[in-house]
């Protein structure tokens, strides 16, 4: 995927992510309304190296992928920690990697330009599942309380996590939408606010 398809097509989907990003039907909000600022050149490239299918298809695969052991070593890869004392700039790096490297590698090996199908297309479907997991603030969340996973809260009287509340609960409370209906009524933003929002570095979104 060449430098400029490639940031044609992270700029759409960083666009999307400040609509809505996250559980499953968030993740396919954010890609359908991506989907729908693709220039042609753009969806045309993407359709090859996805064999027809849609971004939206690939939305939420890898949350299910990374479980599997071909894919295990990905796990970590959906989030980064950083504790109550520490700041983006001084945590330490994780061992096994964390969403900000990661997405800035799949990145790079997408601008080469010179990868197998299988790579490109393995490479494109963890961009696009890392830049809503990104912009998910759990997702950079504490280490010590596995991002909110262990803050125990009661949502409408039900008992859940706060990192349940922000991946599903809140879009699910809103609206018994679809996600088409979801991106037909949040996919409002102006030319001048799409520049705006696709500013800046993966380092800028992940603070």
């Amino acid at each position: 995927m060449g430098k400029k398809t490639f940031s044609t097509f992270i700029a759409c989907l960083i666009i999307a992510t400040e609509c809505m990003a996250w559980g499953q039907k968030g993740h396919d909000t954010t890609c359908a309304i991506a989907e729908r600022h693709l220039s042609r050149n753009v969806r045309r490239h993407i359709d090859r190296v996805l064999d027809g299918q849609s971004i939206v298809y690939w939305a939420n695969w890898l949350d299910n992928a990374s479980h599997q052991p071909e894919y295990a070593y990905s796990l970590t890869w959906h989030y980064k920690d950083i504790d109550a004392n520490e700041t983006y700039d001084t945590v330490e790096p994780a061992a096994d990697g964390d969403i900000v490297t990661a997405l800035t590698a799949q990145i790079e090996k997408l601008k080469t330009g010179n990868l197998s199908h299988e790579e490109e297309a393995l490479a494109l479907k963890m961009v696009i599942h890392f830049v809503g997991d990104l912009h998910q603030p759990m997702h950079l969340g504490h280490k010590n309380d596995l991002g909110g996973n262990q803050v125990k809260i009661k949502f409408f009287g039900r008992e859940t996590d706060l990192h349940t509340v922000w991946d599903t609960d809140l879009v699910e409370a809103a609206h018994k939408w679809s996600y088409t209906e979801w991106t037909t009524q949040i996919d409002r933003v102006s030319k001048k606010e799409q520049r705006r929002i696709a500013s800046g570095t993966i380092d800028d979104w992940a603070r």
